[in-house]
């Protein structure tokens, strides 16, 4: 996979993630893809697997938030591994997605 593959598909990955109910956010910190000048957070693509950390919504199972992330990135990455780290969990009084 080259790196504008890689760039592609961790954009595609991180917007589906962002959109699942249970996730907050994406996980800001060493998961990331890092390309020339950016970086994607929370996504990181590897040959063999992909890494995706998160900041939960309160209140949501965990098991539940990493299966909504399995499914997303599944549809758009089938077959490669997919390792799920929740990072934090967003307080009751935050909004989701902020």
């Amino acid at each position: 996979m080259n790196l504008s593959q890689a760039c592609r598909l961790a954009e595609r990955v991180a917007a589906a993630v962002a959109d699942c109910p249970s996730v907050a956010r994406l996980a800001t910190g060493p998961v990331a893809t890092y390309l020339p000048g950016r970086t994607v957070p929370g996504v990181a693509v590897r040959e063999d697997r992909m890494r995706i950390a998160v900041v939960a919504a309160f209140g949501s199972p965990l098991a539940e938030v990493a299966e909504q992330i399995r499914t997303a990135a599944r549809e758009i990455v089938p077959g490669l591994p997919i390792d799920v780290a929740i990072e934090d969990i967003e307080g009751p009084d935050a909004t989701v997605g902020s």
